[in-house]
């Protein structure tokens, strides 16, 4: 396997040739040219500068860069020359479902009925988004086996949060809120989880995982009682194997007056082939940006809508959008008592939304049928291929896998002391993104590697044929891995001082250089 994949570098020897943008600021340089505002636009202007609290209005002037148009573009390109994207090459981090999204789906999010509308608008003039927002919410609830859907959450964690107020207010509602503080977590589950369920106010348990992989009946019977307000899971799980006690679980969590919550995150791998809704689950989320086409990652944006069945329908989130057959119209109801309130300004990340809406119309359900079945195909094949290859192993490889697998470099440790961590770095020289590293934390050095439906086989077989070209440096010249990457435009970093010391703005540079 060659190394063809070279990124930009902006730089000389070791002097950095791309600066931040304020750093090429020079005072006076513009990029635009706006014509002079008539007296009666600077009126207005200043009638609305005055209606500004004096307390909270800017004392200094904004520090803003002063760049020409040409260096504003050069330098922005030159930044995305130096970035990765799943445009550009395989991206197989794991759990996050990083595939690629078709463009038709982007064009449609940016028409200009679309894109212009305006979240003060009457109801009256948004009639075609608030019916499409009710459609959605529509083909969500039978996708998930749901009765209602809210679109409100606007990513996966905040989709956590609405469904564990939710929780919450079902307890309240029955008086058994004071007893209910508990909330069951896997061992493998996602790190927002745990989170979510202390943001809402319970305190979190974590539950074992069998020998198989998967939830530890018996350690979940022994840890219920009427102290436990619910269970969040995924299904297939973390490590890509269907929890198949699903059944089993929901009843022991019903039986003790608990709720089950899905987490959607591994939704791809069975999407349109099994409901949450008939595995016994009380309340779902979608990750959109994750199995709907919007792209995944940078901070955004993304769509968490939660699901719940009947009974937790009065709990949803205001507003609700509603359909008035006698006049014909869509309306959104703000009466009801019971709701958990606004989760969200407005009604969530519309563009996210009719995104999800046109690749599910584009597929239909055959599409999506075929969409889980290529995914879990993909899975298999790289689990299969990869866990062959000196060094790498599969955990738990009587299971077969959904969306994802885990793939141990526990052995390519011990036997030539190079990483989980040190593989994903060299991966990067070949043009191919990197996989979760050490994660979950039940696999020794583990590499979470999720390819998607949307990769064909030929480049499925790059990745198979680079994992063995590190495997074989490894274990014949470990320093070219020990010492990845070498093609990328930013070598290895210390992510701990990253992560510790974050730089994450021009006045925290300046203090940082000083």
């Amino acid at each position: 396997m060659s190394e063809g994949f070279k990124q930009a570098i902006w730089k000389e020897k070791e002097k950095v040739l791309e600066p931040l943008i304020f750093e090429i600021s020079v005072p006076g340089r513009v990029g635009h040219i706006l014509p002079k505002a008539c007296d009666k636009v600077l009126r207005e202007v200043g009638d609305v500068l005055k209606s500004i609290p004096e307390k909270i209005r800017r004392k200094t002037p904004v520090n803003l860069p002063e760049v020409s148009e040409i260096q504003l573009t050069r330098h922005y390109l030159h930044l995305a020359q130096m970035n990765y994207a799943v445009d550009l090459g395989f991206y197989p981090l794991g759990s996050c479902t990083m595939k690629y999204n078709p463009r038709i789906n982007e064009e449609i999010a940016r028409m200009d009925k679309i894109s212009r509308l305006h979240p003060y608008q009457d109801a009256s003039t948004v009639q075609g988004a608030l019916e499409l927002l009710y459609r959605l919410e529509k083909i969500l609830a039978e996708i998930s086996g749901m009765a209602r859907v809210t679109l409100q959450p606007s990513a996966g964690a905040h989709g956590e949060l609405t469904g564990l107020c939710i929780i919450r207010k079902y307890h309240e509602d029955k008086g058994e809120i004071q007893n209910r503080r508990e909330i069951i977590v896997p061992d493998s589950a996602h790190g927002t989880n745990p989170a979510s369920a202390n943001m809402a106010g319970f305190n979190v348990v974590t539950i074992p995982s069998s020998k198989e992989g998967c939830v530890d009946l018996e350690a979940l019977r022994a840890i219920v009682g009427k102290q436990t307000a619910g269970l969040m899971l995924t299904n297939p799980n973390t490590l890509g194997i269907f929890e198949e006690d699903i059944l089993e679980i929901s009843h022991i969590i019903h039986n003790v007056g608990g709720l089950l919550y899905y987490d959607g995150a591994n939704l791809n791998g069975v999407l349109n082939k099994v409901r949450p809704g008939d595995m016994g689950f009380d309340i779902v989320h979608f990750n959109l940006h994750k199995t709907f086409s919007t792209p995944h990652g940078g901070g955004g944006p993304g769509a968490g809508p939660v699901g719940v069945k009947e009974e937790l329908v009065p709990y949803l989130p205001i507003p609700t959008i509603e359909y008035d057959e006698k006049k014909g119209i869509y309306y959104l109801e703000y009466d009801r008592p019971k709701s958990i309130g606004k989760m969200k300004g407005f009604y969530g990340n519309f563009g996210v939304i009719v995104k999800a809406y046109s690749y599910i119309l584009s597929l239909g359900a055959k599409g999506l049928n075929e969409v889980a079945e290529v995914a879990v195909l993909n899975a298999n094949y790289l689990a299969k291929k990869i866990s062959e290859i000196p060094g790498f192993g599969l955990p738990y490889a009587e299971k077969p896998r959904k969306h994802e697998c885990v793939i141990s470099a526990a052995k390519l440790k011990a036997e030539t002391g190079v990483t989980a961590f040190d593989v994903a770095k060299r991966i990067l020289d070949f043009g191919i993104h990197a996989p979760v590293v050490y994660f979950p934390q039940i696999v020794e050095e583990a590499l979470m590697i999720e390819p998607t439906e949307t990769e064909t086989k030929e480049n499925l077989d790059t990745f198979v044929s680079v994992m063995r070209k590190i495997s074989s440096e490894a274990y014949g010249e470990k320093e070219k891995v020990l010492n990845a990457p070498h093609n990328t435009s930013v070598g290895r970093v210390d992510e701990v001082r990253a992560a510790r010391k974050p730089i994450l703005s021009w006045k925290m540079y300046q203090k940082y250089k000083s």
